[in-house]
């Protein structure tokens, strides 16, 4: 569990801010997006998520964990139906939040918080797909031993080690020469 916020609480009391959350969360999923302060997006997002990634899960005991939460049972339907399905390969970030402005009435910052609609991101399929590709090019065309010019390649550097120590004797020696000269 994340830590507490500092500062104020979001209803007045700790009771009355996990209801609030419940709720907000409860809107999110059942209509998909809705207009709340930036404060409040960003306190349901992780809980809004928190049940996305149950209902990927899907079995009973993620369903008794999101109805602790979620009340109605039509979102939970919906959320293990159509959502959770939705976002069975990608992981996290199943939501957005856009600021849209200031509020008419007391100027507070005001956000969309949404539900993404689609399920993995271009990058991931791309990602896949190279995958795929890089498998099948490797079954075709092995790779080639060559246990000489590794073992010649691993030899090399310890002579470069030992060339720049004698370097540096060979260097302190001059100077110490010059030194006692002077």
């Amino acid at each position: 569990m994340p830590a507490p916020s500092k500062g104020p609480r979001l209803g007045g009391g700790p009771a009355h801010e996990r209801l609030l959350l419940k709720t907000l969360a409860t809107q999110l999923l059942q209509h998909g997006r809705i207009t709340t302060t930036e404060t409040k997006a960003r306190r349901v997002r992780p809980l809004a998520e928190r049940m996305i990634t149950f209902a990927k899960r899907g079995d009973l005991a993620s369903r008794r964990r999101v109805m602790a939460v979620i009340t109605d049972k039509s979102v939970v339907h919906t959320l293990f139906t159509d959502i959770g399905p939705r976002f069975a390969d990608r992981d996290g970030g199943y939501t957005r939040i856009t600021k849209v402005g200031p509020r008419k009435g007391d100027n507070a910052p005001m956000a969309v918080i949404e539900v993404l609609t689609e399920g993995t991101t271009a990058k991931r399929s791309v990602v896949t797909e190279a995958e795929g590709v890089a498998k099948a090019s490797s079954k075709k065309a092995p790779a080639k031993k060559a246990p000489a010019k590794e073992s010649a390649a691993k030899k090399a550097p310890a002579k470069k080690a030992v060339t720049k120590k004698a370097a540096t004797k060979k260097a302190t020696a001059k100077k110490a020469a010059k030194k006692s000269d002077a």
